[in-house]
């Protein structure tokens, strides 16, 4: 499935589910979460260093100093839908058996690893209004203790994961997971630690950041 099929089907998607919209969906989506706190800068995943060299274009700061994105119903809706449109449009596939690498970060098509349906997520919403500060590409430790990687919303009620695994939007501390690192919102190409530091202190907090 090509880019241009997949923002068709999220448009009519979209069209259809607003019509049908419950009228508790924002006011459940924005319940009262808990807000990561960040850290201090850290390195970022290799992988994403190398789609950055290939497609700076995807890894510009938007200039529109938006670190939290305020959430409308129909935006609450749009991420939900897009979340469960992609995770049903990329069947999940290796870098190693796609690639022949162990890591290897694109914008899929029809089929990748979780990376890659974060940045196919994170590209459509951009386009969609949602702003590019404010959805911040984030590893994670699954139950396993293996890594993950999942895209954080982090909205005006709190921080939000989009995860290939569940279509279901979570806020960050009930997803089982351990945060490790993710964007930072001053510079989408630079990370910040989602762990207590061991040398340095918090550079972003809860509510009022």
């Amino acid at each position: 499935m090509g880019m241009g099929k997949i923002g068709k089907g999220v448009a009519l998607l979209l069209g259809c589910l607003l019509a049908l919209a419950a009228p508790s969906l924002a006011a459940a989506a924005q319940k009262s979460a808990a807000f990561a706190r960040e850290y201090s800068e850290t390195l970022p995943p290799i992988g994403f260093v190398e789609f950055c060299q290939r497609n700076p274009e995807n890894c510009q700061p938007d200039g529109a100093h938006k670190r939290r994105a305020s959430m409308s119903e129909e935006k609450w809706l749009l991420v939900r839908m897009v979340n469960a449109f992609v995770n049903g449009a990329i069947a999940p596939v290796t870098d190693e058996t796609l690639y022949g690498t162990p890591e290897y970060w694109t914008i899929p098509t029809d089929a990748g690893d979780c990376e890659d349906v974060v940045l196919l997520k994170k590209k459509i919403l951009v386009s969609k209004g949602i702003p590019e500060e404010a959805l911040r590409i984030t590893v994670v430790l699954d139950e396993h203790g293996e890594g993950h990687a999942v895209l954080t919303l982090t909205s005006a009620a709190g921080d939000y994961i989009l995860d290939n695994r569940r279509n279901e939007i979570r806020a960050w501390g009930d997803t089982g997971y351990t945060m490790l690192k993710r964007q930072s919102a001053q510079d989408p190409r630079k990370w910040v630690s989602l762990e207590p530091a061991r040398t340095g202190s918090a550079i972003a907090g809860t509510a009022s950041k």
